[in-house]
């Protein structure tokens, strides 16, 4: 499955730099739409709200939510990121583990994208938050987040963060059958058209059985 290309924090403002993405020359309409042009903030949507957290050299837990994140083989995440204090965590231990903000977390996950750990270093624990060590990788595992994957770095450079999922965790309250059950987890996503975020909804389809009646 390819990419998406996602890149981090979605009110974190800590090291980054404005990129004009426009193009020199204005794109032709496409007739009976409204035409926003390449630079428009919405490009792909809904984007999963995922948390990255590291161990900064104090070993004090960091934790960041990054909006541009997608997978990237069956055992790779790709995060699209520019410098962070997490960035410089994972540069010195070489981990981090993803969790999924949800809906009973909105409110502290927001802050964690909204608050560099440069000016506010306990923002974890200021949040409420509580932290214990990966068993796997270098890096905390965020105990109010029920589902956890624990990556290796397997890259960061230009901006691109790839890792590998060494392990998946997932507290038994958002279980069905032993499977992840969405509907228990409730993730929200970041809708970046409205500038907010939503919970995924009902299903409405099944995965290879939806589109059946095509090919009959």
């Amino acid at each position: 499955m390819a990419a998406a290309m996602l890149a981090a924090g979605c009110k974190n403002t800590d090291n980054q730099t404005e990129t004009d993405m426009s193009s020199n020359v204005p794109p032709k309409e496409v007739a009976g739409r409204v035409n926003f042009g390449a630079a428009h903030a919405l490009m792909t949507t809904p984007q999963p709200c995922v948390m990255i957290a590291t161990w900064d050299a104090d070993h004090t837990p960091d934790v960041m939510m990054a909006a541009w994140a997608g997978q990237y083989d069956h055992n790779q995440i790709v995060i699209s990121m520019s410098r962070h204090k997490t960035t410089e965590n994972l540069e010195q231990t070489g981990a981090f583990t993803v969790s999924f903000a949800d809906v009973r977390t909105v409110a502290e996950s927001d802050y964690f994208g909204m608050v560099s750990a440069h000016k506010v270093p306990d923002k974890v624990a200021k949040a409420g938050f509580t932290a214990s060590p990966s068993p796997n990788v270098d890096a905390p595992i965020i105990n109010e987040y029920p589902l956890t994957l624990e990556c290796k770095v397997v890259s960061w450079e230009d901006g691109i963060l790839v890792g590998e999922v060494v392990n998946m965790s997932a507290d038994e309250s958002i279980l069905t059958d032993g499977k992840v059950d969405l509907e228990k987890l409730q993730p929200i996503v970041f809708d970046a058209a409205g500038m907010c975020y939503r919970s995924i909804g009902d299903v409405v389809g099944g995965a290879w059985a939806a589109g059946k009646n095509f090919s009959e």
